[in-house]
């Protein structure tokens, strides 16, 4: 009787080379370093490791740098889009990803360099074009900003096959 090879774990984290493939971000913009954790279709966390050679922090603030926290919310919306692209499949597909709306935004504590920040991001409403999500940004156990957000999925359509 032959034994059966175990199924391979599925993948739940995407490094930075993946999470390209994913998302059309770039540097100075693209604000996720990894996720982890990632539950096709619920949720994931994102991680962001917090430098302080980023572009903002010279005019915000010089004395005092401090990570916007606009930009605390984008890397939740990078971080649910690579979540959306684990769910259906967006990978090597240049999908776009577009806010719709930010609701209960809410800063709770600073994000500066030395952080990493952990963007706790949850699917409440999957599929179809729109999705929403509810997003939590924690540094060291401690909440930093939450919202309730939704996007608007956009993904070209395929090549057809030769054939």
């Amino acid at each position: 009787m032959a034994a059966t090879e175990p199924s391979p774990a599925p993948q739940t984290e995407a490094d930075l080379a993946l999470i390209k493939r994913i998302i059309p971000h770039r540097y100075p913009f693209l604000l996720v370093d990894k996720v982890r954790d990632i539950v096709p279709g619920k949720g994931g966390v994102g991680i962001k490791c917090v430098t302080a050679n980023e572009p903002h922090f010279p005019g915000h603030f010089p004395e005092a740098p401090i990570m916007p926290g606009v930009l605390v919310i984008e890397a939740m919306a990078q971080t649910a889009a690579v979540v959306v692209g684990f769910t259906v499949d967006l990978i090597d597909r240049n999908a776009l990803v577009y806010f719709m709306s930010i609701d209960n935004c809410k800063f709770r504590g600073m994000v500066v360099p030395g952080d990493q920040l952990e963007l706790h991001v949850e699917v409440t409403r999957g599929g179809g074009k729109i999705w929403k999500f509810h997003g939590r940004a924690m540094v060291g156990g401690k909440l930093c900003a939450e919202a309730d957000f939704a996007a608007m999925l956009d993904v070209p359509a395929r090549e057809p096959a030769d054939g």
